[in-house]
């Protein structure tokens, strides 16, 4: 194959590419913050280093979550490729693909995709099920750490009194109904108990899926990897779910 075969084909949008690479920062930083708050006592990080970490960690979250959100808005009003019929790993169109794939093995033919393979089509929906349940895990446990979305409801709920709610502040029992708190802190395990093995999962799978488009980028040639600066992917013959 040489350059001048290949033909370059538009398949990821604006949108998609901003929201990669912004999540790709983003949870980079959330996964330092993280790491950092789950060794803080091994790492001796007083309460002041923890409240900072904590709020980081938050801030961050919130941008991650907001992209997610724009993302998933974009699933029903993006272009083609961006579209959760395109990322689903159900439908006919999917099934038609993923026997292509299984047929092309069988003669030792390879099927290229423009937009994602059957395979890739399992990760980025298993990816965006653990974002999307991690995003939502992350802004309870934020509210429980009083900040938005219901840190106000969270203070008020284990205040010892309506004037004992603006003295509440992380890791102070001042102002705290200790028998209130105990049940917001049984209440939050599930949250965090969940958040944290999301995580787990995350650092597996991500993993994977760089791994992933290391490989094809390296024996496809068709710039996986680039086409989510450029938009576009190279190919010498007609993807088959090109149009």
């Amino acid at each position: 194959m040489t350059q001048q075969t290949l033909r370059a084909y538009p398949v990821w949008d604006r949108t998609v590419r901003v929201f990669h690479w912004v999540s790709v920062l983003c949870i980079a930083l959330l996964t330092v913050f993280g790491v950092l708050l789950m060794t803080s006592d091994a790492l001796d990080i007083s309460n002041d280093g923890k409240v900072i970490l904590k709020t980081l960690h938050v801030y961050v979250g919130y941008v991650f979550v907001i992209t997610l959100a724009w993302r998933l808005v974009w699933t029903f009003l993006g272009s083609r490729f961006s579209r959760w019929r395109a990322i689903l790993p159900i439908g006919k169109v999917y099934k038609a693909q993923f026997q292509a794939t299984i047929e092309g093995h069988k003669i030792g033919r390879r099927v290229r995709f423009l937009g994602h393979s059957p395979l890739a089509r399992m990760m980025v929906t298993a990816l965006l099920l653990l974002m999307t349940a991690q995003a939502v895990t992350g802004l309870v446990l934020s509210s429980t750490f009083y900040m938005p979305p219901f840190g106000n409801q969270i203070k008020t709920w284990i205040a010892e009194d309506p004037a004992s709610i603006e003295l509440i502040k992380p890791y102070s029992k001042e102002g705290i109904n200790e028998a209130a708190y105990k049940e917001m802190r049984e209440w939050r395990q599930p949250y965090r108990s969940a958040h944290e093995w999301i995580f787990y999962l995350l650092m597996i799978l991500i993993p994977v899926h760089i791994a992933a488009a290391i490989y094809i980028d390296v024996t496809q040639r068709n710039a996986v990897i680039s086409a989510m600066f450029t938009g576009e992917k190279l190919f010498e013959e007609k993807p088959f779910d090109a149009d």
